[in-house]
């Protein structure tokens, strides 16, 4: 199985670099990942609606580039996605390889979320809480919540 990771913006912070390149070889020993980062946009304070809206919009635009001809399950990270556990996750992800799906990628939206055009595009929308984090620390919590769904199929051991 091959996992990507397709995210708006780089991980400047090293302890967050530190814990990505953790879990990415951990999970070499289940799948191929990859990450790709687009460039994000620099969103200036007390930003209008639709200077937000349009911040989205040319994220989206480079997202796009990368999923326009993708045969991938795309699943969009969006906080109106449904709310999985991490055993219904793990069993989601071994679902999609049952079924023939060799390539999932993963999207996580900048600052501002994701723009309304990935949305329509993904196969599937997840949430991992009605709280906002970072989007550099949820690629993080999603490489541990795939490493643990892996470790889950395999009936290995992972703390709780």
């Amino acid at each position: 199985m091959k996992i990507t990771v397709l995210t708006v913006g780089k991980i400047k912070e090293k302890f967050y670099v530190q814990a990505i390149e953790e879990y990415a070889k951990r999970l070499s020993r289940y799948c191929k990942l990859e990450i790709l980062e687009v460039t994000d946009e620099k969103t200036p304070d007390h930003a209008s609606e639709g200077t937000e809206q349009k911040i989205k919009q040319k994220e989206g635009e480079r997202l796009l580039k990368y999923l326009d001809n993708e045969t991938g399950y795309i699943i969009a990270l969006a906080i109106d996605g449904k709310m999985l556990d991490s055993v219904e996750l793990s069993e989601k992800i071994e679902r999609l390889g049952i079924e023939g799906k060799s390539h999932i990628i993963f999207v996580i939206g900048g600052s501002l979320g994701l723009d309304e055009r990935i949305l329509k595009r993904a196969d599937f929308k997840l949430s991992f809480s009605k709280l906002t984090f970072p989007h550099q620390l949820m690629r993080v919590v999603l490489l541990e919540q795939i490493y643990r769904s892996y470790r889950i199929m395999n009936h290995e051991p992972y703390h709780k």
